[in-house]
């Protein structure tokens, strides 16, 4: 890969506003467009873009495909914690009232938790297909 020193330099800064950007869009879900899906997209799109502008050995020792892993299925835990978490609480599946005592107050707690573990799902599931594409070596 040819070493390109503005690329570079505009990636160095464009990864923190594209990452800032993901937060924003993930913790903003619950008041207007966004959440956790949209929020790992772009969160995965920063890396990605980290991956094409410093290659692919740089970005396997950031983000290792085993931690990718790991990720995705703590983001699947956490989905499925909160769920069980309101069935031991009383409630049904997924029942977020049940969460506070203020019923609007554990929508908000319920829906932040759920968008936190889909985000981190999907940013890790993106970045591992990424590799996949990217990569000879079996993902299997």
């Amino acid at each position: 890969m040819k070493h390109n020193l503005v690329l570079r330099f505009i990636t160095k800064y464009l990864f923190p506003v594209i990452a800032l950007f993901a937060l924003y869009v993930q913790f903003h879900g619950d008041y207007g467009p966004g959440g956790g899906f949209q929020a790992g997209v772009i969160l995965s799109v920063a890396f990605i873009l980290y991956a094409m502008v410093f290659g692919m050995e740089s970005m396997e020792k950031v983000l290792p495909l085993g931690l990718l892993r790991t990720l995705a299925s703590t983001g699947v835990l956490i989905y499925a914690a909160t769920g069980v978490t309101t069935l031991l609480m009383g409630g049904n599946f997924l029942d977020y009232d049940i969460l506070s005592q203020l019923p609007i107050q554990g929508q908000h707690i319920g829906i932040m938790i759920i968008e936190l573990g889909v985000g981190i799902t999907v940013s890790a599931v993106m970045l591992i297909i990424f590799y996949a594409f990217t990569d000879r070596r079996n993902y299997d």
